[in-house]
């Protein structure tokens, strides 16, 4: 084919679907969930920032529903669960929590 100046390729239309984003890296996801676990592990929310979310329900209503009475029992279970996932290495965290989707602990 000859580059033709009077005859020049069809333009490409722009794509409406953006490409696609690179997810964080596990180290990213597994410092924000073990900080969400210590700081405000009774609330559940790394739960829910992992994807589980009927455990991030199962916490939070826990917190809530009780008035606050068995919060701090959830608290150390986030506490727990946010030094659990800080002290893995990167591939076991991915491996049990983010593949293996384990739930609890």
């Amino acid at each position: 084919m000859s580059n033709d100046p009077y005859n020049p390729p069809p333009a490409q239309e722009p794509s409406s679907v953006p490409p696609p984003q690179p997810s964080k890296p596990v180290s990213e996801k597994k410092l924000i969930a073990g900080l969400l676990g210590i700081l405000i592990g009774a609330l559940g929310i790394h739960k829910f920032y992992l994807g589980y979310q009927k455990e991030g329900i199962i916490m939070l209503l826990v917190s809530v529903l009780s008035c606050g009475f068995a919060a701090p029992i959830v608290a150390v279970i986030g506490l727990i669960e946010g030094i659990l996932y800080l002290t893995k290495s990167d591939e076991e965290f991915e491996r049990t929590y983010l593949i293996g989707r384990k739930g609890w602990f």
